[in-house]
């Protein structure tokens, strides 16, 4: 298992300065990590620097309360893209899942989905603020709306990533789709119990722990 390439390295928080995006940046490229995943005003800064590697450049969009209009995070997402992302991870409209209005919630995901091209696209549909049946529901109008990931969290929110919430959507979204486990991925083991619930993917500020084999203090994201 390459377990490297499952890894988003990720720096998220507000008051990230450059030289711990550029960090980011030197450690993904050390270990191979599939991306860097930051802030959209961080995006043009790491694709000039990451543009001689294979390290992708991952942003976040409607970050991280998803609470935008589908216009805002349609405009981000283009943005994004237009700055040298690779791949895009969107918050669902998280109260219209609460309000049972999955109409609104596909149409979200499919405007950021066309906005950003030939880009990769992750749903965050964080996990700690629905039920199971919502859980489901939310990776449906993920995979509904031509997403290529479903994700579990921003990491900012009550929780981050479980087992059972990654076999419950990897069980909804079938064999195909990816699945991003994020938020409390902490060490090898965490790693390797989320891959083998059906991730296909590790958001996470402790790839650098995980590679070493350590058990990282922090949350995970």
């Amino acid at each position: 298992m390459n377990l490297n390439k499952y890894i988003d390295h990720t720096v998220l928080k507000a008051d990230t300065p450059q030289v711990k995006v550029q960090q980011i940046i030197d450690e993904a490229i050390h270990y191979d990590f599939m991306s860097v995943c930051l802030n959209p005003a961080w995006v043009s800064f790491a694709a000039e620097k990451l543009a001689d590697t294979d390290v992708k450049v991952c942003t976040v969009i409607g970050f991280p309360l998803g609470a935008n209009t589908s216009e805002v995070k349609a405009f981000e997402a283009a943005d994004a893209v237009k700055n040298g992302a690779d791949e895009v991870d969107m918050v669902i409209n998280i109260g219209a899942a609460k309000d049972g209005d999955w109409v609104l919630v596909a149409s979200d995901i499919e405007a950021v989905v066309a906005a950003s091209g030939a880009a990769t696209t992750k749903v965050i549909i964080e996990t700690s603020l629905l039920t199971d049946d919502e859980k489901v529901k939310a990776c449906q109008a993920a995979v509904a709306a031509g997403a290529d990931f479903v994700k579990t969290s921003t990491g900012f929110s009550t929780a981050g990533a479980t087992v059972a919430d990654i076999k419950l959507m990897r069980q909804t979204v079938g064999p195909d789709m990816g699945v991003k486990a994020s938020g409390g991925v902490r060490s090898i083991e965490d790693a390797q119990a989320m891959i083998a619930a059906g991730a296909t993917r590790l958001g996470t500020s402790n790839g650098v722990d995980i590679m070493k084999g350590n058990v990282a203090d922090g949350d995970g994201y």
